[in-house]
């Protein structure tokens, strides 16, 4: 597909999906959606191992495009069906993803552009950034799933004033009720955001993967009823069997000041920062 609204470039691993429509704050349009997930179907093929999700110019993303972007089509006239049809697809093709995404955070973060910057793992935004669900101003029920999302994040009172009372919340704020990982001074948005990228990138990459599987299927328990598979969604073994995988994990642990060996000959045990562990396979990488 010919991107008109994004842009998409994987360098070492990282892959950079920018919102590209700054004359409007990067609003969504239909085709805007589209695009965004025809690229997050693409990032896996490019060989990355971690996405990062940017807005061109002044703001992250300011939501629908109201203006008549989202009505382009004839047939989407419905907002139903473009929830249907693009917001929510775009969410759950985010979700499914098998690497770590962050999100770096410039100017306003509104409607579904704060869905979108708050479905990330890591959330890095700059001082000025706001986030700000103005639905119930314009008679709408909040998408982009921030109803199901808010509440786990910052508790069910301020999840209600936010989607309620439509203010501003300040990228400070944000911080201290645990929406997004932290602020940064405006500009060192860029440098720190792509650091933290390439961190990830650099990282064990199943493992990373898996784990965003199992706090996904932690969220929706409303209780551990599966506690097996919430806490060990792969066995070590199915994790470490990839060779490639296997250096990433002693180079990624030595970097962080780990110290020992992984040995994946048939009961050999693995000691990573003194925590040892047995895992089948046969590979081993001292480190």
């Amino acid at each position: 597909m010919r991107y008109e609204h994004i842009t998409l470039e994987c360098i070492e691993g990282v892959a950079t999906i920018t919102i590209n429509r700054p004359e409007v704050l990067n609003a969504l349009s239909m085709q805007t959606l589209d695009e965004m997930m025809d690229a997050l179907d693409s990032v896996a093929a490019m060989g990355a191992r971690t996405l990062l999700l940017r807005g061109a110019g002044r703001a992250f993303c300011s939501g629908a495009d109201l203006s008549g972007g989202v009505q382009e089509d004839p047939e989407r006239i419905d907002r139903g069906r473009a929830l249907e049809t693009g917001f929510n697809p775009l969410l759950e093709s985010m979700v499914r993803l098998p690497i770590p995404i962050v999100s770096a955070v410039s100017g306003a973060a509104a409607g579904g552009g704060c869905g979108i910057a708050l479905a990330a793992d890591i959330v890095i935004a700059s001082r000025s950034a706001y986030f700000l669900l103005p639905f119930a101003a314009i008679g709408l029920v909040p998408d982009l799933g921030v109803t199901w999302l808010l509440p786990r994040l910052a508790g069910r009172a301020r999840a209600s004033a936010m989607m309620l009372l439509g203010e501003r919340i300040t990228a400070d704020v944000a911080a201290d009720w645990g929406l997004i990982y932290k602020v940064v001074d405006d500009d060192d948005l860029t440098t720190a955001a792509t650091a933290m990228a390439a961190r990830l990138a650099a990282g064990p990459t199943i493992a990373l993967g898996l784990t965003r599987q199992a706090l996904s299927a932690a969220l929706n328990q409303s209780r551990i009823t599966d506690r097996r598979r919430t806490l060990h969604p792969a066995t070590p073994g199915a994790v470490m069997r990839d060779k490639e995988e296997i250096v990433r994990v002693a180079l990624y642990a030595h970097r962080n000041g780990g110290t020992g060996v992984l040995s994946t000959g048939g009961s050999s045990i693995a000691r990573i920062s003194g925590a040892p562990r047995t895992w089948g396979g046969s590979l081993g990488v001292r480190f």
